[in-house]
């Protein structure tokens, strides 16, 4: 299964089986610089560190990766991220050694600390020694994620740009998780939001029920394409209730969010 196709926000994160999709990412992508997040992810695990890397790309962020602390001190002087993701466990200097160095040249860059300890003096000592949050594993992307954009809110104050989706009258904002059609918050259950979150950011694109399979549930339902169809009716009854219906039904093909005139 094609890794994009079942990358989401999962409510945990299972390594053992993302190791055994044997997927890979290369080391460094560099894109298009514009006004996105560059994210540094250091973990010498690499399917953490290209898991969390990818994600974040398909945020729209730039993300460079690192296996090492000696590697992530030569990343982080080329690639100049916004913010990074350090894990305490390195193979050759320590997270806490690797945040130092970088601070001694400079770079005042906003970092959360990843970690396998949990005890209260490693999350005291992470946030005392110039970290700025703190997560252990194993850890939720969706979590993750959200911890970057709030620290990247606090560091950076009123510049900070939200990110926002809206298709007509609905507008999902990333950072809240809120859903508001017409104004109105529209409550949602985390598998709601994730089909309708992958809906907007693909509008007007027509996704077929397997690509929705694969990314929402993230992996191969055998067939049971019906619960696709138990979510979208629940969608359409919460986002409609009487105003013009935005996911509509292709037929033989699978379901698209636009207005009906588009």
């Amino acid at each position: 299964m094609a890794f994009e196709l079942w990358l989401r926000f999962a409510p945990a994160v299972d390594f053992l089986s993302i190791e055994r999709r044997g997927h890979q990412v290369t080391h460094h992508e560099h894109v298009d610089k514009g006004n996105s997040v560059r994210l540094l992810v250091v973990d010498d695990e690499p399917h953490i560190a290209d898991l969390v890397a990818t994600v974040a790309r398909y945020e729209g962020w730039q993300a460079a990766t690192a296996l090492n602390g000696e590697e992530a001190l030569r990343e982080a002087a080329e690639f100049q991220p916004d913010i990074v993701v350090l894990d305490l466990m390195l193979p050759d200097l320590d997270g806490f050694t690797v945040l130092d160095r970088m601070r001694a040249a400079g770079a005042m860059v906003p970092v959360v600390f990843l970690t396998a300890r949990d005890g209260t003096a490693d999350r005291v000592a992470g946030l005392t020694r110039g970290g700025d949050d703190y997560l252990v594993k194993p850890f939720s992307v969706e979590e993750l994620m959200a911890r970057l954009r709030a620290v990247l809110r606090r560091s950076t104050g009123p510049s900070w740009k939200r990110s926002v989706l809206k298709v007509s009258d609905l507008v999902m904002d990333e950072d809240t998780r809120e859903v508001r059609r017409g104004g109105k918050l529209v409550t949602l259950t985390p598998t709601e939001y994730e089909l309708l979150r992958y809906l907007m950011r693909r509008s007007p694109a027509v996704l077929t029920k397997a690509q929705i399979l694969d990314h929402v549930w993230e992996y191969d339902f055998g067939g049971r394409s019906n619960v696709v169809e138990l979510v979208i009716s629940h969608l359409r009854r919460k986002l409609d209730d009487g105003r013009e219906p935005l996911i509509h039904t292709v037929r033989g093909v699978g379901y698209v969010l636009r207005r009906a005139a588009e």
